[in-house]
């Protein structure tokens, strides 16, 4: 898996599963990027409430896939909610290093040690390391490392990997069970630092 350059965009960011899932349906149908990106200009697809936000939306999403390699369409498309949830999760993490190195240094390494709860504090101490490595990071004020951590919350509930008590300080991490077919494409496709990831092993 590619590693890009840190970024904070995810502050605007969500899971955006229902339009994912959209997206990869029409580019399995035959449809283009080009060609999702003018329905989403011209019939609003993916049902955004300003054009400025359908645009943010299709680019976003449009970037995520772009990450993946495209055998996973039909694969998704075949797969049950939650595992095309995970697709889609992996997605993110594929656009998003600093999301995938949350996920992968502390989510993970809770699953690992037998934690499953992650406090607000284990993402306070996650980007004051990052701060201490990356001079991007270390530009970032404190509102905007506290919308990246809301965005992360967010994202890993939408996907079925944390529970539902979004205010709380404490959120109980639920540790998915890999569908085989999708485990094997990780593998198969370079993404298997996102398997461990989600499996919480080393």
């Amino acid at each position: 898996m590619n590693r890009n350059k840190y970024s904070a965009g995810a502050v605007k960011f969500a899971l955006w599963f229902m339009e994912f899932r959209k997206a990869v349906w029409l580019l399995e149908q035959g449809k283009s990027f080009d060609e999702i990106k003018e329905l989403s200009i011209t019939e609003n697809i993916f049902g955004a409430s300003t054009p400025a936000r359908a645009a943010m939306i299709q680019s976003t999403i449009t970037a995520r896939i772009k990450n993946l390699d495209s055998s996973f369409y039909p694969l998704f498309l075949d797969s049950d909610v939650a595992t095309q949830k995970l697709y889609s999760l992996t997605g993110s993490f594929a656009h998003d290093t600093l999301f995938f190195d949350f996920m992968y240094e502390v989510v993970r390494e809770k699953m690992i040690i037998g934690t499953s709860v992650l406090a607000d504090a284990d993402i306070r101490i996650f980007f004051k390391n990052k701060q201490a490595q990356d001079e991007i990071v270390a530009k970032w004020t404190d509102q905007t490392l506290q919308r990246l951590g809301r965005s992360y919350k967010t994202q890993l509930y939408e996907a079925g990997i944390l529970d539902e008590r979004t205010r709380a300080a404490e959120r109980k991490i639920l540790k998915p069970i890999l569908d085989p077919v999708l485990k094997h494409w990780l593998e198969d496709y370079g993404y298997g630092q996102v398997s461990k990831a989600l499996e919480g092993v080393r």
